[in-house]
């Protein structure tokens, strides 16, 4: 028999708390933010009761680093892992975000949290590390003669676009991309073997969700 609980409105609902827990989170962190977001408000959104929050979640803290930890487990495989994409244009394929994509959650919680000791912070920053390596990766793959400094540049080059975004309301990332290029062209040698597709400076992947940045 299906086990039920009883939400803060007295309706009886199926198993799946948890679920509604962090679906809600997701809902209320990114639209009024992690701090403006009370307990009380998101367990009415998810229709439970506290009590049963807190069986979940120990506290908000530990919520809001599975929140973050929701967006993106694997780090962008939408790019990364295409096989179909030479290494030059996974690299550019990681700006093609689409201007609507709201602030990356990942700099929003560690801008709003003020605390670098905070559990999301601290995943934040170990996401922030999963991109850039991720980058570094693929720049070496693509025969770039310093990877690590060009998956800095690259990733830098994301947070910025991702900022600027939200903060003009406008797209940033089709220049990002525009500089991405030069950036990744001037770090490969001529000399370094090119397929023939990547001469086409952009790629047809679909736009990937972040989390993503």
């Amino acid at each position: 028999m299906t086990e039920l609980e009883r939400g803060p409105q007295g309706r009886r609902r199926g198993r799946g708390a948890r679920e509604r827990i962090l679906s809600a989170s997701q809902q209320l962190f990114r639209d009024h933010g992690i701090n403006r977001t009370g307990m009380d408000q998101l367990c009415a959104v998810a229709q439970v009761s506290k009590r049963t929050a807190y069986q979940h979640f120990t506290s908000k803290d530990e919520l809001v680093a599975e929140y973050l930890r929701r967006f993106d487990p694997d780090v962008m495989p939408g790019v990364f892992d295409r096989a179909d994409l030479t290494p030059r244009e996974r690299l550019l394929a990681a700006f093609e975000i689409p201007a609507s994509t709201p602030l990356c959650p990942y700099i929003a919680a560690a801008v709003e949290l003020h605390d670098p000791e905070h559990p999301a912070s601290q995943y934040a920053r170990d996401y922030k590390i999963a991109i850039a390596a991720r980058l570094t990766e693929t720049a070496r793959e693509a025969g770039a003669t310093d990877p690590e400094q060009l998956g800095e540049q690259l990733a830098l080059l994301i947070d910025g676009a991702s900022a600027r975004t939200r903060v003009l309301n406008s797209e940033s990332f089709p220049t990002a991309a525009a500089i991405a290029a030069v950036l990744i062209d001037n770090a490969i040698p001529a000399s370094s073997p090119r397929q023939p597709s990547d001469d086409r400076g952009t790629t047809g992947s679909a736009p990937v969700p972040v989390g993503g940045q």
